[in-house]
């Protein structure tokens, strides 16, 4: 569709030279047709003026209607451009967008992955809850079975404890009544009676099979074993300065193979002789035997052993301030037992040992055989710790040191060996006449390490030979 504006210029300058030509042509004539001529020229150029008015109106109407058009597409352009640029912004969103959906359907899969792999675990988990709830179970149920066999088995070894102890308390009862026989055993001659000791036994009732001494007497009521004396067995005390027994040195006859002898000679507190290894494992019973000779009418401290925890876990000694002859055997301080050991006062030898066993608390003391002192519910249930400093001679404030004078043993010390058993009877009796050592020392003075001070250790054979 073509401009209106174009078509008028067009018409304009064809129409135009036609004009001037036609009108040169009419000049040419007669002189009478001028006038018309110029009136219609006059008429002709105000209708070109008119013309050429109305020509410049549509002609700025062109120019505007040019510039407007000229506006138009320079807008569209612009347009264009932009919606180019638009479209590319939309091309590279749209890019963008799908790559982030791709990222987001990865990052989904790999949850959703994930979340299979946890709901697996899950229901793993699960099941081994169950499984382990059901092993729990068993296992309290187990438990409860063990504790109930445990509560009658802990009956049963009550009642074994008890029947030990009975039995334990019935040898040692047989131990003293034999030593009673034996002190009381006619020596005029065989199958006699001594008319001084009516209603006792023949010799010909007394049987010494090998280690074993069996008593045949006649029946008697059925009751608590005692002694000579009317004592219920077991509960020996030491007798009274009236008694016919009264405390005199029994002659025990040469006695050998005792071992080295360690002498103190006074009370200095560098006087010290320490045992090693010591205890390698914790005591439940013990037995402490040794040959005895004091020098000054007092005891001090035979052995004393301590632990960083305790410096009294195990000690035999005596001060000044108890009364002579005694003595006090410490398990476990502040516990302790008085015990009566006034024959080692005459300043000869004389066979001493103390046993104890946790199981009741029992213990013993014989001297020169004979059964002392005994007594129960003493550390009952109690362990002697291991790892401690064993020493003789002194009595420990500190582990290996705190030593005082008021304490220390003067005297001699010959054949000491410790176990960690009960002993029985018979065995202490062979030990005290020399006949038989024990098996299962776990310390003698073999294991003596040191020796401090004025201490003198004198190899004799036989006792009444060492100083």
């Amino acid at each position: 569709m073509g401009c209106p504006g174009g078509t008028a210029l067009s018409f304009l300058l064809v129409f135009v030279p036609v004009y001037l030509h036609g009108a040169w042509s009419q000049e040419a004539g007669p002189a009478g047709q001028r006038k018309p001529f110029f009136e219609r020229l006059r008429r002709l150029e105000e209708q070109f003026r008119r013309f050429q008015e109305v020509t410049l109106i549509h002609l700025q109407a062109v120019a505007r209607n040019y510039n407007l058009s000229y506006s138009i597409d320079a807008r569209f352009q612009s347009l264009a451009q932009e919606s180019q640029a638009l479209a590319l912004a939309v091309n590279q969103s749209q890019a963008t967008v799908q790559g982030d959906l791709g990222h987001l359907k990865t990052w989904i899969r790999k949850t959703q992955r994930r979340s299979q792999k946890v709901d697996s675990r899950l229901l793993a988990l699960g099941a081994a809850l169950r499984e382990r709830t059901q092993q729990l179970t068993r296992e309290r149920k187990e438990q409860a079975a063990q504790r109930e066999a445990l509560s009658s088995l802990a009956l049963d070894m009550r009642a074994l404890q008890d029947t030990l102890a009975r039995l334990t308390g019935v040898v040692q009862s047989q131990g003293v009544r034999l030593d009673a026989l034996k002190e009381w055993r006619p020596v005029a001659c065989p199958g006699t009676t001594d008319p001084a000791r009516p209603g006792l036994p023949s010799q010909s009732s007394l049987e010494l099979q090998g280690d074993r001494q069996v008593l045949r007497t006649s029946p008697e009521p059925l009751g608590p074993p005692r002694d000579f004396a009317g004592r219920l067995q077991g509960t020996r005390e030491p007798p009274g300065p009236g008694s016919q027994r009264a405390w005199r040195p029994e002659s025990l006859g040469e006695i050998c193979n005792v071992g080295p002898a360690l002498v103190f000679p006074n009370t200095s507190t560098e006087n010290v002789v320490f045992l090693s290894p010591g205890f390698l494992s914790g005591l439940r019973a013990l037995s402490v035997c040794s040959w005895v000779r004091t020098a000054s009418g007092r005891l001090g401290t035979l052995l004393s052993y301590a632990t960083a925890e305790n410096d009294n876990k195990l000690v035999l000694h005596g001060r000044d301030s108890l009364a002579p002859g005694s003595i006090h055997f410490v398990i476990g301080d502040p516990a302790f037992r008085e015990l009566p050991l006034q024959p080692l006062l005459d300043g000869q030898w004389h066979h001493m040992c103390v046993i104890w066993t946790s199981l009741l608390g029992r213990y013993w003391l014989h001297v020169d055989r004979r059964l002392v002192a005994t007594g129960s519910r003493f550390r009952e249930g109690y362990e002697i710790p291991p790892g401690g400093s064993l020493v003789l001679g002194q009595e420990q404030d500190t582990v290996g040191g705190g030593f005082d004078s008021s304490e220390a043993f003067v005297g001699s010390v010959a054949g000491l060996a410790i176990w960690d058993r009960a002993l029985v009877p018979g065995e202490v009796s062979h030990l005290a006449t020399g006949k038989e050592f024990p098996p299962g020392a776990i310390l003698t003075l073999a294991n003596a390490a040191s020796i401090g001070g004025f201490v003198r250790r004198v190899n004799c054979t036989c006792l009444e030979l060492c100083p």
